[in-house]
């Protein structure tokens, strides 16, 4: 349980703009639905195997305080952590307790109709991926750089250039910089839409094999395999 709770939060929480999770469970499949509160990242996902315990809807607020409980060494292998049930049968709290009992937290979980009101379901119809790959360690440390020299632009934008995808900070009438992104790329992008840097960058520092795929139409997804779970991250282009 623990391994499944502490890759769940570094996939939500650790992007730093999400703090509600919303969970689907059945006995055969367990899915992740969340989004940041200004929409600049929707983020599902579906583990691997069904989490024990995660049956029904339920919601996973304030997630800080999972992950304060998570980073408790006093929860080790031999650690009691499981989801307690209503008298309804259902899902109210993870209880941790230590193998003794002389170490107790009980994270309050929230109820479906609540999680489903703050947690809409989102339908994205689709998209026509127009760029696809994979990012390479070297383009990210560009990204970073050129993040860092840039630092007030809360956006980049992204286009092809002779096979190449580039990203642009900024304005040439002000402080600019630009640099290939993933060189050899198929497809093109014609369209300089904007994308939130800080949500980007931190997808891009979680663990995983990644996909990137960005649509001339104003959309770009993610993709994160965590070993544990599949994650999809939606981005929307952003107004400037």
């Amino acid at each position: 349980m623990k391994d499944y709770l502490l890759d769940l939060i570094q996939h939500t929480y650790g992007l730093g703009v999400v703090e509600l999770v919303k969970i689907e469970g059945s006995d055969t499949e367990t899915k992740v639905a969340a989004y940041a509160e200004d929409k600049s990242v929707i983020v599902t996902g579906t583990f691997k195997n069904p989490i024990d315990g995660f049956q029904g809807t339920f919601g996973m607020p304030n997630l800080s305080k999972l992950k304060t409980i998570l980073s408790f060494d006093d929860y080790d292998d031999q650690a009691i952590i499981n989801v307690t049930r209503n008298d309804d049968g259902v899902a109210s709290a993870i209880h941790f307790e230590t193998k003794t009992g002389d170490f107790v937290n009980d994270y309050r979980l929230m109820s479906k109709v609540v999680v489903e009101d703050k947690v809409k379901t989102v339908t994205f119809k689709g998209a026509s991926w127009d760029v696809e790959f994979e990012p390479t360690v070297a383009g990210v440390m560009r990204l970073k750089k050129q993040a860092s020299a840039n630092s007030e632009e809360l956006n980049f934008k992204t286009k092809t250039d002779n096979g190449d995808l580039k990203i642009y900070f900024g304005d040439p009438s002000t402080h600019s910089g630009n640099f290939v992104f993933q060189p050899d790329v198929s497809g093109n992008l014609s369209k300089a839409w904007n994308w939130p840097v800080k949500v980007f960058l931190a997808i891009m520092d979680l663990p995983g094999d990644k996909v990137v795929r960005f649509s001339d139409a104003g959309a770009a997804e993610i993709t994160v395999d965590s070993g544990i779970a599949n994650y999809r991250y939606l981005l929307p282009a952003q107004a400037k």
